[in-house]
């Protein structure tokens, strides 16, 4: 299937048509499943515009598909982790071996406009923006950039993201992270039940109860084939967001379940062990804030807001 996006025509821009007959390849946007890859295509319409394809599974086995029929909107935020690497890597000479770090990430949602799922996968067009190039010190490079992007399907514009990305390589990861191990596997833990955080199976739940009643980010699978799709050394930002997620949903005692727009700064890694405490406010106006906190440092703080 083809077509012209329609954020390219409202941009007076004009490119070849895109496709969504395949995905691009999986190592492109870090998933080592095929089944989890969402791009399907990317077109270059300026130094530092894109339009690309994304498709929308029908049925995702962790994220089912909201009451209202609208999908997941983790799937926002994956597009936008799956662009944050292709773009730089095949546009921008960063090396698919670098390691691809999230500084901070937003997104926000028109839920008159979103789409409802229907007979089969949704198409999604996004128009993508590049700036705040940081080149590395011999100019040769990139250390990092920032990624703006508009989803539409069709003619509708339902929803905008965007985010800060550095890219290290190799001898500097390991130089920063001194060799730092993952997960040591799962903890027998008194967790909060699926139905309690808007998740699927046990093994979706992230948080656990720590001493006092505490929440603490804690994952039930560690081999998570969403979550922890490859090994890596720290908690991913997806981990993160979704966690945020859940621990509004259980402080809010199942009201808060669906933020239309969500907001992520993560100034230090969060590591597995020992598993970081969360911190969740809630306010009045159906907005909320979490914390995640490691000895005395916040490792990472978000605000979602719900309608």
């Amino acid at each position: 299937m083809t077509t012209f996006g329609g954020g390219a025509a409202s941009s007076g821009l004009s490119a070849r048509p895109l496709s969504w007959s395949r995905t691009v390849a999986r190592e492109s946007v870090h998933r080592t499943s095929v089944a989890e890859v969402l791009l399907t295509d990317v077109v270059r319409l300026a130094e530092a515009t894109f339009l690309t394809a994304a498709q929308w599974p029908r049925s995702h086995p962790t994220f089912p598909p909201a009451g209202d029929g609208g999908h997941s909107r983790l799937m926002i935020v994956e597009t936008l982790r799956q662009l944050g690497i292709f773009i730089p890597s095949q546009f921008f000479s960063v090396p698919l071996e670098a390691h691809f770090l999230i500084k901070d990430l937003f997104y926000g949602v028109d839920i008159a406009l979103e789409p409802r799922l229907q007979s089969g996968a949704t198409d999604i067009t996004c128009l993508a923006y590049v700036d705040d190039l940081r080149p590395t010190r011999d100019g040769r490079g990139l250390r990092g950039l920032r990624l703006r992007i508009r989803l539409s399907v069709g003619v509708t514009t339902f929803a905008r993201a965007g985010g800060n990305a550095r890219f290290l390589d190799a001898p500097t990861y390991a130089a920063l992270r001194g060799g730092m191990l993952g997960p040591s596997g799962p903890r027998p833990r008194r967790r909060p039940t699926p139905q309690a955080v808007d998740a699927t199976l046990p093994r979706d739940v992230l948080l656990a109860h720590g001493a006092g009643g505490a929440l603490e980010l804690d994952p039930a699978d560690h081999l998570h084939p969403f979550f922890f799709d490859h090994a890596g050394d720290h908690v991913p930002g997806m981990v993160l967001v979704e966690a945020a997620r859940q621990a509004v949903a259980v402080a809010s005692d199942g009201e808060l379940l669906r933020p239309t727009a969500f907001r992520l700064r993560t100034p230090h890694f969060t590591e597995f062990d020992p598993p970081a405490r969360i911190e969740c406010f809630l306010r009045d106006d159906r907005q909320a804030s979490v914390r995640f906190r490691q000895g005395a440092s916040a490792t990472a703080a978000g605000a979602l807001r719900y309608r």
